[in-house]
């Protein structure tokens, strides 16, 4: 009898799973799991751009500390993104986290247009270091929201086909929201690095 039972219940189990892999629960899965991963991915690169705001601001606060009002502002939007508990799942919480991102980016590139201003600034090593280390981390976070936004669609449109969307309806897959940000041309465009030389005065 116990082996009829057992018998009865890996056949339960192996047509049960056979159902739910033809009917695109596996596939679920393995997409849920990459949205995590790339969101993940993006967070990373978003606090470690956070992470070089501080020394940034110092260094140039050694040179242009009379330009209080911008690195004020550098100062609490960098205070804001990072204070915000995102949930990439929640589309008001993922819009709140891109607007407070896009402010930050907006704060530095007006820092970066100040620091024109300064040579003596522009041909400061750490100051050159820190705008290297910024440059490629915009370029990071630009392949990291790519390839999560990239990832979501790949997930949304599945979950949305027949008959896969009657399986994410039976176990509670929704499609997920995206980043969809206005000027994400201007966003993802990484702030310009000037290392040439500064000009010396004539005269």
């Amino acid at each position: 009898m116990r082996s009829f039972l057992r018998a009865s219940w890996l056949w339960t189990v192996l047509v049960a799973g056979t159902l739910l892999s033809g009917c695109g629960y596996n596939n679920i899965q393995l997409l849920d799991e990459q949205t995590k991963s790339g969101w993940s991915e993006v967070l990373n690169q978003y606090q470690r751009r956070a992470d070089l705001i501080p020394n940034l601001v110092n260094t140039v606060k050694g040179y242009a500390a009379q330009e209080q009002t911008v690195l004020i502002g550098v100062t609490e939007a960098r205070a804001k993104a990072t204070s915000i508990k995102v949930d990439a799942n929640d589309a008001e919480s993922l819009k709140q986290f891109q607007q407070a991102q896009g402010q930050l980016s907006g704060a530095l590139s007006r820092l970066l247009a100040v620091t024109e201003n300064y040579p003596d600034l522009k041909s400061n090593q750490n100051f050159r270091d820190l705008q290297a280390q910024l440059e490629g981390t915009e370029n990071r976070i630009t392949v990291a929201r790519k390839r999560y936004i990239d990832t979501v669609q790949n997930y949304n449109v599945t979950v949305r086909q027949f008959p896969v969307n009657l399986t994410a309806m039976m176990f509670g897959y929704k499609v997920k929201p995206n980043f969809a940000v206005e000027n994400e041309a201007q966003i993802s465009k990484p702030p310009t690095v000037d290392f040439a030389a500064p000009a010396k005065p004539t005269g």
